[in-house]
């Protein structure tokens, strides 16, 4: 184009998609060029310090990344103060160009704005090198944005933004959503396919706002960029030449690693985590810079790589906030995992924010288990870990499902108080497991018995210490168990009558080591007639401990709803009912066979205690 002519007849317009494309490119560059004046100057400071790391920022700007490496390498201190190294003067020219570009463009969609850019900038080339040396103080001055004064990478960061604003005020098309402008026909699916991305899941931000794209090319590579939300730092940039590089910055770590996690099934090749400063940030003005560079020939790779992009950014919008209010409830790792699990599954947490947040669990948490889950009680102290971590996700899952669907906050919080019932009854299911671990201990000791009277009757030898001290071994254990279990019945808050039940099984226990130790100490001579009614208490005290641990193994199975499972916990007590009273039968019938008969003191009274504790 004639673009002194145009100039002369003021249709700058005409000009102004490619000045902008030309002065976000130079944007680019400066930042890059400031990186290596700053790296220089800390490389002259410590030459034995942390190698060069600006190659990606350097590639993805467009500057040969080996010649800014030499630069960087070859600075000294001369006198203490001064830096010099082969090129710096240049480097500083350079980067003037670059901020005088940035004006230029901005001039040319804001006369005003950018004719006060141009004189500030005429004023911080007094501080420019001329040669190949520069003080240290001017650096600081030059790169610096959080003294009092203007500096040249306050200038840069000032015009960036205004180039941003006129990018997307002054786009030539909205292709798919993005405001863009100077893009060629093989643009066009890169640009479509972020933005499909990017429209699959932009309905998960609710009412915030955030999300807007602008796509621009310069030279031979085009770029997108996207505003995410309202943080100033908070900003992806994708530089496609035809690699994809990733610039993604932030002022939060934990989400800058969120976001690198986001991608984690593509193999892109990331840098190390940036630490930058500017003016007007919170949390003293720090934001994190990471790059990452997606190898490509381009095509359906590329671009699917380029719609997962897309699709994760509504998932860093307010992410930080929706990680607090979980870590409120379970620990900062299980936190960060309910989110990366909410972004795979598109769920997100912003319809959970929208809902009420922490306030939409605790409302929860008081009206479904007032007495269970005290004011401020972690929920995975409450319900376990896996338990906590579960519910929570469900409540993510459902607060989306609603507020998409339109449903009111009463009906997210009945099934949220649903879901919290049904996680307490598995915790309460949980400890029933216990009973049956409890039963099946019982029944090891009632097996030992019943053997060792079937061995009695057969006139076999056994080891009746070795019964007798196994049978300790195992009261010992289950003691261990029923304490535990206690504990955890308080901790939960769970049902009494789950602790009644465990202590009703460790004080059958208890009698059978009793019946056990008893059996060891018996008359080798035992009669047959007393032998078998024992035999019989043996098979009984057998046939309860298993009527018990199939019963509490059902009862445990009824949270989830099955029918079968009540009907055959009621069918186990049932049987445990009919095993007693067959059981006092036949104790009363060996005690009659006991007092008319006539069986020495020893007989009778063995036999006799044998049958009370079996």
């Amino acid at each position: 184009m004639k673009s002194q002519i145009i100039e002369q007849l003021g249709q700058t317009d005409i000009l102004l998609p490619a000045l902008i494309a030309d002065g976000l490119a130079a944007n680019d560059r400066a930042k890059a060029r400031l990186s290596v004046l700053q790296a220089a100057a800390q490389h002259a400071r410590d030459p034995q310090g942390a190698p060069f790391a600006l190659t990606e920022e350097c590639r993805s700007a467009g500057l040969d990344a080996p010649v800014m490496e030499k630069l960087v390498e070859g600075a000294s201190l001369v006198g203490g103060e001064r830096v010099t190294a082969p090129g710096l003067g240049s480097l500083s020219a350079a980067i003037m160009d670059d901020v005088a570009v940035m004006a230029r463009a901005l001039k040319a969609g804001d006369n005003g704005q950018g004719e006060a850019a141009l004189q500030r900038l005429a004023t911080i080339k007094d501080e420019a090198p001329a040669a190949d040396t520069i003080e240290l103080m001017q650096i600081a001055r030059l790169t610096g944005v959080t003294g009092g004064g203007d500096s040249l990478h306050r200038l840069v960061m000032d015009l960036h933004k205004d180039l941003n604003r006129l990018s997307a005020a002054h786009a030539e098309e909205v292709l798919a959503g993005a405001h863009v402008f100077g893009l060629l026909p093989e643009d066009r699916p890169a640009i479509e396919a972020f933005m499909r991305g990017v429209d699959k899941t932009r309905k998960l931000k609710f009412n915030h706002p955030g999300l807007a794209t602008t796509a621009t090319r310069a030279g031979n590579r085009f770029t997108i960029q996207n505003d995410i939300g309202e943080t100033e730092a908070h900003v992806v940039v994708i530089a496609v030449e035809p690699d994809a590089v990733v610039t993604y910055t932030d002022v939060h770590l934990a989400r800058t690693k969120f976001f690198i996690g986001l991608l984690r099934n593509f193999p892109v090749q990331w840098s190390g985590l940036d630490r930058k400063s500017a003016e007007g940030l919170g949390d003293g003005g720090v934001f994190y810079l990471v790059t990452g560079r997606y190898p490509t020939e381009g095509g359906k790779s590329r671009d699917e790589f380029l719609e997962t992009v897309g699709a994760s950014l509504v998932f860093l919008i307010d992410w930080n906030r929706a990680r607090k209010v979980l870590r409120t409830w379970v620990g900062k790792n299980d936190a960060v995992a309910i989110l990366d699990w909410a972004a795979h599954h598109r769920v997100g947490h912003r319809a959970f924010l929208e809902l009420g947040g922490g306030e939409l669990v605790a409302s929860a948490v008081h009206h479904a288990t007032p007495t269970r889950i005290g004011f401020g009680d972690r929920l995975d102290q409450a319900l376990g870990r896996a338990a906590a971590v579960d519910l929570l996700k469900t409540v993510l899952q459902v607060s989306a499902e609603a507020l998409l669907a339109g449903h009111s906050v009463r009906l997210v919080r009945e099934r949220i108080e649903a879901e919290l019932v049904r996680h307490l009854e598995r915790v309460e299911s949980t400890l029933l497991a216990i009973v049956v671990r409890q039963a099946g201990l019982a029944r090891e000791i009632a097996a030992d018995i019943g053997r060792f009277i079937a061995e009695q009757q057969a006139h076999r030898a056994c080891d009746r210490d070795a019964m007798a001290a196994r049978a300790r071994q195992i009261e010992e254990k289950a003691d261990r168990i029923a304490i535990e279990a206690r504990g955890e019945v308080a901790r939960f808050g769970a049902d009494q009558t789950i602790e009644h039940v465990i202590n009703a099984v460790e004080e059958a226990i208890d009698e059978l080591e009793q019946a056990a130790f008893i059996a060891s100490l018996i008359p080798a001579d035992l009669p047959a007639e007393l032998l078998s009614p024992l035999a019989e208490l043996c098979s009984a005290a057998l046939a309860s401990t298993e009527a018990a641990a199939r019963g509490a193994s059902a009862a445990a199975d009824v949270p989830d709803g099955q029918r079968i499972d009540s009907d055959d916990a009621m069918a186990a007590i049932g049987r445990l009912v009919e095993i007693e009273h067959k059981a006092d039968d036949i104790e009363r019938a060996l005690t009659t066979t006991l007092l008319r008969g006539d069986f020495d003191l020893k007989t009778a009274l063995s036999a006799l205690e044998l049958a009370r504790h079996a």
